[in-house]
């Protein structure tokens, strides 16, 4: 059985850092591509970053570029979202999700497999 957890949200301020954390369970995580996703209240879930298989490549939507770094530890089954410069615009539930594709530039839901049940992130202005 497969299980992708989140944790790490919480409120900040704008201007703020927080850093989520997925782990990963059931699953061969070294050969999946890992992303995070977003989704605000009354808004669709929309691609915030993905990350290779090998850790060695990334992407990222233009909103948090340069603002936010996906990372991963294969060892530890585990991909991360530092999140700095954090806007009220960020704030979200924010989902892990992995892909047999595999690859970094994983940018539609359609090509993930797996989810995880989504941790809420909230800025204040």
């Amino acid at each position: 059985q497969v299980q992708l957890v989140e944790s790490g949200g919480g409120l900040v301020q704008a201007g703020g850092s927080l850093r989520l954390s997925c782990a990963a369970s059931g699953l061969t995580f070294s050969s999946y591509g890992m992303g995070w996703f977003r989704q605000a209240p009354g808004k669709e879930r929309e691609f915030v970053a993905s990350i290779h298989w090998s850790g060695a490549s990334t992407y990222y939507a233009d909103s948090v570029k340069g603002r936010f770094t996906i990372s991963r530890d294969n060892a530890k089954n585990t991909v991360a979202l530092q999140m700095n410069s954090l806007k009220p615009e960020d704030t979200a539930v924010y989902y892990c999700a992995g892909s047999k594709y595999g690859g970094s530039r994983i940018t539609r839901i359609i090509m993930y497999d797996y989810w995880g049940q989504g941790t809420q992130v909230t800025v204040s202005s």
